[in-house]
């Protein structure tokens, strides 16, 4: 069996790149190395986005002044990663992925229902971040007189997209070193963007931005929220599983917090002074998020633009691709990982031919994407977070695996708790751009917030209601639960190479 044979900050240790064979299974404990703040490093590099830049427009887009953009970017950024870095600490107690964790709280196979939504949410971002990087790509392409029509789309996809399964088949080993080496370059690219643009700010335009209403700050807030951390803490522990058992807790939250956030603040604050300085380009951005970041550009810093677009675009996506195939076979499926990952690299080259060649409002069905399964993934993350404050010790690595083990197979009270929460929080959002999603906001009218047209109906509740309500619904009755669950005596972990339940 092949082990990655990079450390979590991208170093080599002196064998060659193979592809990885881990899939559900557990490291032990003679693969686990590094310390907390090695994590920086994946949760930077996957973050150091371009498209960070465009969120600023898309906060501007509720209706609310610099300040507030700012306040709701800050809080939503900081405190959505901030749940990754919590989650993640139940990676160095379980040695396996987020999703087979999970299984602690939801039972073995009853943890195939929020594998489902965990796997739907990955191949949904993995999609969109190779839609952006193929028509940012066309969009270069066209301003230097190089061709940027259909040709040239279908020549960028397949390349992006080519390097993001590749990375997502081979694994962790070619995912490190690929990281590293996106940070390094994207990082002092993203730089020199940020100073090449800075004359096309105007203060005093982005001042006089007016202020929105509380509701409006709640729905960028949300949006913030859904757009980053939450996008990403369903992943949360698949990277900290490699760290030895007894590394601090406290140095894995604060190290994948701060690594993720880091990028993300500073692009936030860049963009929203953009933005703020230019109706035209924010309106712009919400058609074409990167591509319309180069119409303030010299021509001579066009290619570079691409190249960080791209990489930085890539960087997520390769964690994307590796974090769904395994939520995939999480749900059940049982292929190796590497057959898994391909499986989503179709689907997502697929999906992002529909975004490129036949979508005519992206930031509509992105928003509503994001909102629609960030409620079920935040009622997740409700139960995950109870249920890892509950716990006093590691996870039986064994009994993630067996059926009649201790976490039980199907228990009804957290799917119940999750089933509820997402049909509340879903009652509680809305997206009118995707009209796939008019059902949602059901609940806006009984409970004497305006209805689907009211001030509550873009603030989008939901997604906080589902945190909180599953957290609770947690907390409460799953004490007696998880104390019984560990006065239990540990039984050794399955052989690697047993197919899982």
């Amino acid at each position: 069996m092949a082990y990655p044979q990079v450390r979590l900050d991208g170093t080599s240790t002196g064998h060659p790149l193979r592809v990885e064979t881990h899939g559900l299974d557990v490291i032990g404990d003679a693969e686990r190395r590094g310390t907390p703040r090695t994590l920086f490093w994946p949760w930077f590099g996957a973050n150091v986005s371009v498209l960070g830049l465009s969120y600023g427009a898309f906060a501007l887009g509720f209706g609310i002044s610099f300040r507030q953009a700012l306040a709701a970017g800050v809080l939503g950024i900081v405190g959505s990663f901030l749940l990754c870095g919590l989650i993640a600490v139940a990676g160095k107690r379980g040695s396996a992925p987020t999703m087979v964790l999970s299984r602690a709280a939801y039972g073995v196979r009853g943890n195939r229902l929020p594998s489902a939504v965990s796997w739907m949410l990955t191949v949904g971002w993995e999609t969109v971040l190779i839609a952006l990087a193929t028509m940012a790509t066309a969009t270069v392409f066209g301003r230097l007189g190089w061709g940027g029509g259909t040709g040239t789309e279908v020549a960028a996809l397949l390349v992006v997209a080519a390097l993001t399964v590749t990375g997502g088949v081979i694994g962790f080993d070619l995912i490190m070193r690929l990281q590293t080496w996106i940070t390094l370059v994207t990082g002092v690219l993203t730089i020199a963007y940020v100073a090449l643009v800075a004359d096309h700010i105007h203060w005093s335009t982005v001042d006089a931005v007016p202020a929105g209403s509380t509701q409006q700050f709640i729905g960028a807030l949300v949006f913030m929220m859904t757009g980053f951390g939450l996008g990403w803490v369903n992943a949360a522990a698949d990277y900290s599983r490699y760290l030895p058992r007894g590394s601090a807790g406290r140095g894995v939250v604060g190290w994948t917090t701060f690594g993720a956030s880091l990028a993300p603040l500073v692009l936030l604050v860049s963009g929203l002074l953009l933005a703020g300085s230019s109706a035209e380009l924010s309106a712009a951005i919400a058609a074409d998020p990167i591509g319309a970041l180069t119409t303030v550009l010299p021509t001579w810093f066009l290619v570079p633009f691409a190249v960080v677009a791209v990489l930085g675009l890539v960087g997520g996506a390769v964690l994307d691709i590796y974090s769904s195939g395994l939520a995939l076979l999480a749900t059940g499926l049982r292929v190796p990982r590497y057959l898994a990952a391909l499986i989503d690299g179709v689907l997502m080259t697929a999906g992002a031919v529909y975004i490129v060649f036949f979508a005519d409002d992206f930031l509509g069905q992105f928003m509503g994407f994001l909102t629609t399964l960030g409620v079920p993934i935040a009622a997740w993350a409700g139960v995950m977070l109870a249920d890892l404050a509950l716990r006093r010790g590691d996870y039986d690595e064994g009994d993630l695996y067996r059926p009649r083990g201790r976490y039980g197979d199907v228990p009804l009270l957290p799917l119940l708790v999750t089933l509820a929460a997402t049909a509340v929080g879903w009652g509680l959002v809305t997206n009118t751009a995707a009209h796939w999603l008019t059902w949602q906001g059901y609940l806006l009218g009984p409970l004497g917030l305006g209805g689907r047209t009211g001030a509550w109906a873009y603030a989008n509740l939901g997604v906080l209601a589902a945190l909180a309500l599953a957290f609770l619904g947690t907390l409460v009755p799953g004490r007696g639960r998880v104390r019984e669950q560990e006065a239990r005596a540990f039984r050794p972990a399955p052989d690697r190479k047993v197919p899982d339940a």
